[in-house]
């Protein structure tokens, strides 16, 4: 099996779940700077509108998860981890109401994790 580029910890399911309940579907788009830092921003949907200068590096618990290609330059050699955290970011991110905010967690991927990459599209 491919190895992963993108993972997500329960509790971060648990908030999916909860915004899906409102929302209906999900996608993810990794922040590059603005507004609350590098943070993975959480939409409905189609709400953010993906270009040719977005990868997607995967899905993570249903959901599409983008990066920016020149972002993407940067972290290609690591695997990252969607996580939640309390406390309001200062974001567009819809967790935000919930008084909680994702956030990713990096790990260089090992030489062999390195051959057996999930594709990007």
């Amino acid at each position: 099996m491919p190895v992963k580029r993108v993972l997500i910890t329960d509790e971060a399911k648990k908030v999916m779940d909860q915004l899906r309940d409102k929302h209906g579907e999900l996608m993810f788009h990794q922040s590059g700077g603005c507004c609350d830092g590098s943070s993975p921003m959480c939409y409905k949907a189609g709400q953010f509108r993906v270009g040719k200068s977005d990868v997607k590096l995967g899905e993570v618990y249903g959901a599409p998860f983008y990066m920016a290609r020149d972002q993407f330059k940067y972290w290609q050699y690591m695997q990252l981890t969607l996580d939640i955290k309390e406390g309001r970011g200062s974001s567009f991110s819809i967790e935000i109401p919930l008084g909680v905010r994702f956030l990713i967690k990096s790990k260089m991927f090992t030489e062999g994790q390195l051959k057996d990459l999930e594709p990007i599209e």
